[in-house]
């Protein structure tokens, strides 16, 4: 049977102030089961089971913001403690390391500044748990929009696999490598040949290295300085990452540098249109809201990346990928918007069941999103200097 609880009650049960419950109750973040005629809140054990999950995400550190569409939905327990206890598994191996990395300065006569340096990196690192987290589930969130809803059954994955060409390739590295997804269904002949999986993300190196073992070199690496010599590499993937560089010509030289002459580029990137009615449901559901600080495609996009790569690359090529989106169902949706890179946390967190809400009439009234993708892929040759 379920049990109902006044908010002091409700608070005392759970160690909290008064105060908390109803700041949580005032944003939207926790509201009570129902509230009775005479304005008394009544909050359930099911309640209880969301604050719990609040207090734990909020102590390991993530924000009010990141905390709101993490809790929509807590109907799986299972999912959401198999979750709080992978985080506080990686926070608590974290601070064993510290601990232990501790000890040992303490039981040395004379500290190095290298010592102190590493303490000091270690101390610092706590924040990228939460990061690197935060960018997986990020990631797997727009992959999984498009494995699920993608009107050509290739897949991304697959289909860009299948335009490289493997018969000349002895060293591969592929720059921002992310979950690894491009390697996981798709397997080559690893004989006499050296492929490099890299990404800016310690996290993501790590989940890569677990997933595929040992047949591939996972490396941590930024493309605006790749750790290898002049002319390594026979080929070069750079999958949806090329637009998020700092520098994109320091990150384009970088890539020529380490090219062979006459090696390749596959570099992919987005169209204009991509994805522009998830954009027009957003900022009709609220003017304010930016899926991306930036656009993408302006930095480099199939209109414009044939240019932005001419100055180091020849022979280039462009293929274009055709697909849309059918989406159905409102979660990996909202899942897929609150991933985004713009402000979306901020203004729709504490408004997510209302825009929940406004999915579902959506999806109720047309059956169906339909959604335009603009996704493509430049072949080219590095530029040989006569």
């Amino acid at each position: 049977m379920m049990n109902y609880y006044k908010t002091g009650q409700f608070a005392k049960l759970a160690n909290v102030s008064e105060r908390t419950i109803r700041y949580y109750d005032k944003i939207g973040l926790l509201k009570p089961s129902f509230v009775m005629e005479n304005g008394y809140r009544q909050y359930s054990d099911l309640d209880l089971l969301k604050l719990q999950k609040i207090l734990s995400l909020k102590h390991l550190g993530f924000s009010i913001e990141e905390i709101f569409p993490m809790v929509m939905d807590n109907t799986n327990l299972k999912e959401s403690f198999e979750l709080q206890i992978d985080l506080i598994e990686d926070k608590i191996n974290h601070l064993q390391s510290l601990k232990d990395a501790l000890k040992r300065a303490s039981q040395t006569p004379d500290l190095s500044w290298n010592m102190i340096l590493s303490l000091v990196q270690l101390s610092n690192e706590e924040t990228n748990i939460i990061e690197q987290y935060k960018n997986a589930k990020n990631l797997n969130d727009r992959i999984s929009l498009h494995e699920k809803y993608s009107t050509n059954k290739q897949g991304w994955f697959n289909w860009l696999f299948y335009q490289i060409d493997f018969s000349k390739v002895n060293r591969l590295l592929e720059l921002g490598c992310g979950n690894g997804k491009l390697w996981q269904e798709n397997r080559i002949d690893l004989r006499n040949r050296e492929i490099f999986l890299s990404d800016i993300s310690e996290g993501m190196v790590e989940e890569v290295r677990n997933k595929l073992g040992s047949d591939f070199n996972c490396i941590v690496a930024d493309a605006e300085k790749i750790p290898f010599k002049d002319e390594y590499f026979d080929s070069i993937i750079a999958n949806h990452v090329l637009f998020y560089l700092n520098d994109l010509n320091l990150g384009l030289k970088e890539i020529s540098r380490v090219l062979k002459p006459n090696g390749i580029l596959y570099c992919s990137t987005y169209g204009k249109n991509h994805m522009k009615e998830i954009t027009e449901i957003v900022q009709n559901f609220d003017s304010r809201i930016n899926l991306s600080n930036h656009s993408l495609y302006d930095i480099f996009g199939l209109e414009n990346g044939e240019d932005v790569l001419s100055k180091y690359f020849s022979n280039i090529e462009r293929m274009d990928y055709h697909d849309s989106l059918e989406i159905t169902e409102s979660k990996p949706l909202i899942d897929y918007i609150m991933s985004c890179h713009g402000n979306q946390n901020e203004i729709l967190g504490p408004r997510l069941n209302e825009f929940k809400e406004y999915i579902g009439e959506l999806l109720e009234n047309n059956g169906k999103i339909v959604v335009t993708k603009e996704a493509g892929l430049f072949v080219c040759r590095k530029r040989v200097i006569q």
